[in-house]
């Protein structure tokens, strides 16, 4: 078969296939022109989720005629100037895009009608079906650029067909814009979908405005701010609480030199920063702007840019997992704030039901005295409740000087209930010891290891073999964190000493889930993330109980405790270690306000 030139109608039809996927494909290609035309603001109009039509309006520098037709041939752009032809440095491009394949892409696919008028001049309409140029001549439009794309792959129908639901491929298309207008502040934006207004932020915002506007106006609240910079490279954002997190990564938001990427090396920098914060099926809340030279990055490594490469990826991953750690550690015990809807909705007002006064509740006279003790409440007859409080040994400490508050009981032998100066705190007294014996056995690690409690008599745990290899291939760490263990036979090791900060714990069952732990994580990760999770594992089984009764003196301690540890508003799990209901939310429940 001879090799042949394929023609030009052919040939925007194979590359519309790397460029427009789908309707967001397309609406990004317009979006990103728009922004690198200068655009103070930019409107959008979706039809049917894109499917049947898409428009996009800015107020650019807009094109002239002639430009309006080059801008319609493949490879023609503006975005790459004569001196990195002939230096050949097309790393230090630094607009959105640069390869001049979008518009005649979505031209060959589609009805597209391109309107645009520079600042003093005439306005100008091209109109191209299906790589077919059908009508071009004056329009009448403000200063910018306007584009519309009716009908995408309607002449394809293969393409057409794999095409999801208008409410899916609208998703996908408010995504895209979400993303990026988070990247540029400085630009209005706004989204109308069947006529419906779905998304406006003005111009001008600050960037912590912009996420907040575009993801959750709670983050603002539950985030903390990222500022790290290292060797040239600028990483900057917000990101939220390990309790303020959600159950898939799509409000994960990473942007590099302004530009919005789906990269796997960000996103697995990300997980790393959080780990042993979060439970495995939750992510965190995120948007993470990094800035880097521009011969440190290649942007040309996907057709529609939505991946990077980074010439240094250690600088990288080292920089965000820093970044976002240093600014959680200054987070302190701070949690998700706000009381959740659904347990305040079980809070119920219930009718009292009409009937005789019950009697009152008396005891009998004490022995040798004829007093009779009564209580002259009528509805004095419940049941104890399963709750207990007693007196401090020691005067009660102001509420105003500690955050959680200072202890006034114990709930259920599992919750610890504390008054502060701002509302009502319970703690989680397994999930909060948890996380501070997690950080002792951190800080003894820095140290240079964890100090050991020799067993009286050593423990001979049994499992199967490769459990026990697994065990056996770790000793030399698992020493480090005070666990001392040794092979006994071919389907059991022996423990002779476990870490001292655990205390009385159940060293069978440690075993077995640091060999469950090793199984899971070892190939995957690094001496040093191993290691978290071998902590976090002994953490959790050296951790106080629930059901576990603890007076005044060790409530209070555990909770100055929490207050100057880093992390301990969560477990290791990623749960909150504890809650506030405020002065307000009280007041809500009992019909005050």
């Amino acid at each position: 078969m001879s090799i042949r030139r394929l023609p030009p109608n052919l040939v925007n039809r194979i590359a519309a296939g790397e460029v427009v996927e789908r309707p967001a494909s397309a609406l990004k290609e317009l979006v990103e022109n728009a922004v690198d035309a200068g655009a103070c603001r930019i409107a959008v109009r979706l039809s049917a989720g894109g499917i049947d039509g898409i428009e996009v309006v800015d107020d650019g520098c807009g094109m002239a005629p002639d430009a309006m037709a080059m801008a319609l041939e493949r490879h023609a752009t503006s975005k790459l100037p004569e001196s990195m032809w002939e230096a050949g440095a097309i790393e230090g491009v630094a607009t959105l895009g640069f390869r001049g394949e979008a518009l005649p892409s979505i031209a060959s696919v589609a009805r597209l009608t391109l309107e645009s008028r520079e600042r003093g001049g005439d306005g100008w309409r091209r109109i191209v079906d299906n790589g077919e140029l059908v009508e071009e001549g004056p329009a009448a439009l403000p200063p910018g650029t306007r584009v519309r794309v009716e009908a995408l792959f309607e002449r394809i129908p293969a393409r057409r067909k794999f095409l999801r639901s208008p409410r899916a491929e609208y998703a996908a298309c408010l995504d895209v814009v979400r993303r990026l207008a988070m990247a540029r502040p400085e630009i209005g934006f706004s989204v109308e979908h069947d006529g419906r207004r779905v998304l406006s932020v003005a111009p001008d915002e600050t960037r912590p405005d912009r996420v907040a506007a575009l993801t959750d106006r709670a983050l603002a609240d539950n985030s903390v701010a990222v500022d790290l910079e290292r060797a040239g490279h600028v990483l900057g954002g917000v990101a939220g609480l390990p309790t303020f997190n959600r159950g898939i990564a799509d409000h994960q938001y990473l942007f590099v030199n302004g530009r919005p990427v789906r990269d796997k090396l960000l996103v697995g920098a990300v997980r790393g920063a959080y780990a042993e914060m979060l439970a495995r099926d939750r992510h965190a809340v995120v948007a993470l702007f990094l800035e880097v030279p521009a011969d440190s990055v290649d942007v040309n490594v996907h057709p529609a840019k939505t991946e990077v490469r980074f010439r240094d990826p250690a600088l990288v991953r080292g920089l965000i997992v820093s970044g976002l750690r240093r600014a959680l550690d200054e987070a302190g015990h701070r949690v998700v704030q706000a009381a959740d809807a659904g347990a305040m909705a079980n809070w119920v007002a219930e009718p009292v039901a009409a009937g005789p006064a019950p009697e009152a509740f008396a005891w009998g006279p004490a022995p040798g005295t004829d007093l009779l003790v009564r209580d002259a409440r009528p509805t004095f007859l419940t049941p104890p409740p399963a709750a207990r409080a007693e007196m401090a040994a020691e005067p009660v400490p102001a509420t105003t000087a500690h955050p959680l508050g200072v202890a006034r009981g114990q709930v259920a032998r599992t919750y610890i209930v504390a008054e502060a100066e701002d509302g009502l705190v319970i703690v989680d007294q397994h999930a909060a010891h948890e996380r501070l014996v997690l950080e002792r056995l951190r800080r003894a690690l820095a140290a240079g290891g964890a100090p050991r409690q020799a067993l009286l008599l050593p423990e001979v745990v049994e499992m199967d073999e490769p459990a026990c290899d697994r065990i056996e291939e770790r000793a030399a760490e698992l020493a480090e964190m005070g666990l001392e263990v040794e092979r006994f036979g071919a389907q059991a090791v022996l423990v002779r000493a476990v870490p001292a900060l655990l205390g009385q714990s159940d060293v069978t069952g440690l075993i077995r889930d640091l060999a469950d732990e090793i199984a899971a994580h070892d190939q995957a990760l690094s001496l040093r993330e191993r290691l978290d999770h071998v902590a976090a594992t002994m953490a959790c089984h050296g951790s106080v109980r629930a059901g576990r009764v603890l007076s005044v003196v060790e409530m209070n301690a555990l909770l100055r405790e929490m207050e100057v540890t880093p992390h301990s508003g969560q477990c290791n799990h990623g749960r909150p270690t504890w809650v506030k209901l405020a002065h307000g939310d009280i007041e809500k429940l009992f019909g005050r306000r």
